[in-house]
């Protein structure tokens, strides 16, 4: 399952996993999690699971994961008479702000809802990624929208009618062209783990002294970037992007209490990427998740001028000159 990222972000939710506001993203296609979940009857005393992350135990992984399995046990019974080994692993950094835990949490889901079409022969396709993408919000809000691609949209919106808070829909859209392959190059300033956990972040939206206005913002700026994604208006996608990725980071430092994601290496990045833009008229923007690094947003048809931009006047302030070179993609697979 890939990764994805927002375009109008999801911050706050409330409830079981239900979000404060409607969200859109692009389907990543290169950070993907390759889970893979073998079913044993459980024994009287045994444990739910085991997992093995890049083939190593990795025990800070499991509170995560029981909680999850937890969660999903009333729409699946039958879980609790089966032991999980779930062995897993990522084509990026995890914890590192580009949304590990999306990928993760969809690709576990999809897993055991594959496991479960077996006890219902007459589920269609689209229920069963349905029912994935509504499991997967139980692990992690953002994996609801990592099923799927070219682009997800989780939560009610008047933009898209069939939008609700459960589970992300792919809408039948007809997307502007210019947005099959757009690239996604994601520069890795840190790829340490954060200082705060997306959950302590969400969570600070409750009393949050703008929450009314930012939930207010985000509703406004989708049915706006769902325009801008049909007609291919450039210019508009770019601002609605840079200020929804802003808006998210003005939202944690003021927060109580606050907290700051950037780190001067990111200044430095974003500031560059308006000095170019400025001097080349090459639509180039950026955006971020709760984290420090900066995923870079492009046309494929202006990719040479841009990945030579970056890598001259951008590596340098990348964490051992890393990055990910990425694009939109349509969502899941079944190896």
């Amino acid at each position: 399952a890939p990764s994805n990222i927002a375009l109008v972000k999801y911050w706050g939710k409330h409830g079981q996993q239900l979000p404060q506001n409607p969200s859109i993203s692009f389907t990543l296609s290169q950070c993907v999690t390759t889970t893979a979940v073998s079913f044993s009857p459980r024994q009287t005393g045994e444990t739910a699971f085991d997992f093995l992350f890049e083939q190593k135990k990795q025990p800070a992984f499991h509170p995560k994961i029981q909680q999850f399995l937890e969660r999903i046990t009333p729409y699946f019974p039958a879980l609790e008479g089966h032991r999980l080994s779930i062995s897993s692993q990522n084509s990026f950094p995890h914890s590192s702000g580009i949304a590990s835990s999306a990928s993760a949490m969809a690709a576990l889901a999809l897993c055991i809802v594959d496991f479960e079409k077996q006890f219902h022969p007459l589920w269609t396709e689209e229920a069963a990624l349905q029912k994935a993408s509504f499991l997967a919000r139980l692990g992690s809000g953002s994996a609801a929208r990592s099923i799927a691609g070219p682009l997800m949209v989780w939560g009610q919106s008047k933009a898209f009618p069939q939008s609700n808070d459960h589970y992300a829909i792919a809408p039948a859209v007809e997307w502007h062209p210019i947005f099959h392959d757009y690239q996604d190059t994601v520069l890795i300033v840190d790829k340490g783990q954060k200082k705060v956990s997306s959950t302590l972040g969400h969570g600070l939206m409750q009393g949050h002294p703008f929450a009314a206005q930012r939930f207010e913002q985000a509703h406004s700026h989708l049915e706006e970037i769902k325009a801008a994604l049909t007609t291919g208006d450039l210019e508009r996608f770019i601002d609605l992007t840079e200020a929804e990725a802003l808006t998210l980071h003005a939202m944690m430092m003021t927060s109580n209490p606050r907290f700051v994601l950037m780190q001067p290496n990111t200044l430095a990045l974003l500031q560059k990427v308006w000095d170019f833009r400025a001097q080349t008229d090459l639509p180039l923007c950026f955006t971020l998740d709760a984290g420090a690094n900066v995923h870079l947003l492009y046309p494929r048809q202006d990719r040479n001028p841009i990945m030579d931009f970056i890598q001259k006047e951008l590596l340098v302030h990348c964490q051992q000159g890393q990055y990910i070179e990425d694009q939109v993609g349509n969502g899941a697979k079944k190896n």
